[in-house]
């Protein structure tokens, strides 16, 4: 008999509905019964017992709120009855764990490209960088001319990365977008940059090139369409064509997992979230850490409530240290804007069965397994340290997967229930939590972990995920590459002149 809910944590005081479930349905656990009192969706939470306005509700093993009234056992519980324990910034204790990864160095291997400088890519394109928004019409005329010129022959893809930014912006948001996009001009899934300049803009190309530090200039060229005496686009097809004919000369060649950098997000969540693909995504993190690779964490809003797991593992006081400044100071940039630090979840995430912060963070930090953390890197910051980081930037889709990639990452896994098309400017792979979003959506889906309420094991499952990653890292195209959904987003917090 197929199973109808789910009690996560012997601790819990709810179950989570796997199908639709109907008023006067049964649920049995812990040696009790309890009623179902109303209709409840698939993915949302049934009370066990009888509990009075203020207390706990516990699912994770964790609260995940409070009652907001007096509630019975077979309730369904949401956001009309459950509220965030989340306010303002907290102090923290460290506590540290040493938690043991469970899997064996494989010596496994992904066909990938390595750079001049010791990098590795798992794409080899050719991109067109603007240093300002200025210049983004130049920037995709050119790309899509080099594209009817060469037909892509020889390399993955062609594409310009067009952003709004780069001028009339101060302290902060300046640096935050010149840091972006000098991440994404030495990202070694580029086989060759073209850095598109206007002249006049704030973020000068003289000083960006600064930025870049010791680069390859082979493959990195730089264009100040002011300082181009006629026609701008034959003077940066010249440089594009010289950029082609390196990059096309690049092999594949077999390189270990270790040098896999692969960042974690989600999006679309719903109550299977937290039980098929994070936890998914979390066996797959730690196998690759104990392959000697490297994962990253990000959405620092949706750690909120779940924090202090983060916290404990990692590896030293100063981590722990640095951990707590993150999390604290997204805390206060929410207030700082007025705003509380428990507004979330989406409309979307409570229609899937996610009522407060707490619930959603609890299911969110599970995509990073059980690993010790081994850095923690600033919004913009480029990877130093293998195994798994902690990177500071929102749970906003577009903006988060960005800064995965800036920070290094080849590969984006972003679990989703409710379904997102799009891309970033590396792989950008959805991992659908049910099967009925992976059989309605097979054109966004690239890997169904709803499978794991259909009866497969997560023994049985983990493989096949890891072979699929490792071919998308080999050259196959996910899903957002075939349908040619690829952008970048910049975090901007401050005035625009």
């Amino acid at each position: 008999m197929e199973k109808t809910y789910l009690k996560i944590n012997k601790a819990d005081s709810v179950v989570v509905c796997l199908q639709p479930m109907k008023k006067g349905e049964t649920i049995e656990t812990d040696g009790g019964c309890v009623t179902l009192l109303q209709d409840t969706p698939a993915g949302h939470k049934v009370l066990l017992k009888d509990i009075k306005a203020g207390e706990d509700i516990i699912k994770y093993g964790y609260p995940i709120g409070h009652a907001k009234q007096d509630l019975k056992a077979g309730e369904w519980v949401n956001e009309d009855n459950l509220k965030t324990n989340l306010s303002g910034t907290l102090s923290y204790t460290y506590q540290p764990v040493d938690n043991k990864l469970d899997f064996e160095d494989e010596k496994r291997t992904f066909m990938g490209y390595r750079r001049k400088n010791g990098e590795v890519g798992t794409r080899n394109e050719i991109w067109i960088v603007p240093t300002v928004g200025c210049v983004n019409g130049i920037a995709e005329r050119l790309a899509a001319q080099l594209r009817t010129e060469t037909g892509c022959e020889g390399i993955d893809s062609i594409y310009a990365w067009h952003h709004n930014y780069g001028c009339s912006q101060l302290s902060g948001d300046h640096e935050n977008t010149r840091n972006i996009l000098r991440d994404i001009v030495l990202h070694p899934n580029a086989g060759g940059v073209l850095v598109l300049g206007l002249g006049c803009e704030n973020n000068q190309p003289e000083l960006f090139e600064q930025l870049l530090g010791d680069y390859d200039r082979d493959r990195i060229k730089f264009l100040v369409t002011q300082k181009v005496d006629g026609d701008e686009v034959e003077a940066g097809m010249e440089i594009l064509r010289q950029l082609y004919a390196l990059a096309r000369e690049d092999r594949r060649e077999p390189l270990s997992v270790s040098n896999l950098r692969i960042g974690l997000k989600c999006g679309g969540s719903d109550g299977f979230s937290g039980i098929t693909a994070n936890p998914l995504v979390g066996e797959f993190s730690d196998w690759l850490v104990a392959q000697g690779g490297t994962t990253i964490l990000t959405e620092v809003p949706e750690m909120f409530g779940a924090e202090t797991i983060l916290m404990n593992r990692c590896k030293t006081p100063e981590l722990f240290e640095k951990t707590v400044d993150m999390v604290n100071s997204f805390k206060e940039y929410f207030l700082s804007h007025g705003e509380p630090v428990g507004e979330n979840p989406s409309p979307g995430n409570k229609a899937g069965g996610i009522s407060t912060l707490e619930d959603k963070a609890l299911g969110c930090t599970q995509k990073c397994g059980k690993a010790m953390v081994s850095g923690v890197l600033k919004y913009g910051e480029r990877l130093q340290n293998n195994g798994l980081n902690l990177l500071s930037a929102p749970g906003n889709d577009l903006v988060a997967s960005t800064a995965l990639a800036s920070a290094g990452c080849h590969i984006v896994l972003f679990t989703t229930g409710r379904g997102t098309p799009f891309g970033t400017f590396v792989p950008t792979m959805k991992i659908a939590t049910n099967p009925t979003l992976a059989s309605r959506k097979p054109n966004w889906i690239d890997f169904s972990a709803g499978q794991l309420v259909e009866g497969k094991t997560m023994d049985q499952l983990l493989p096949e995920f890891i072979d699929k990653i490792i071919s998308v890292a080999s050259g196959e195209k996910a899903r957002n590459e075939i349908n040619d959904y690829r952008e970048i987003s910049i975090f901007k917090n401050g005035v625009t002149l």
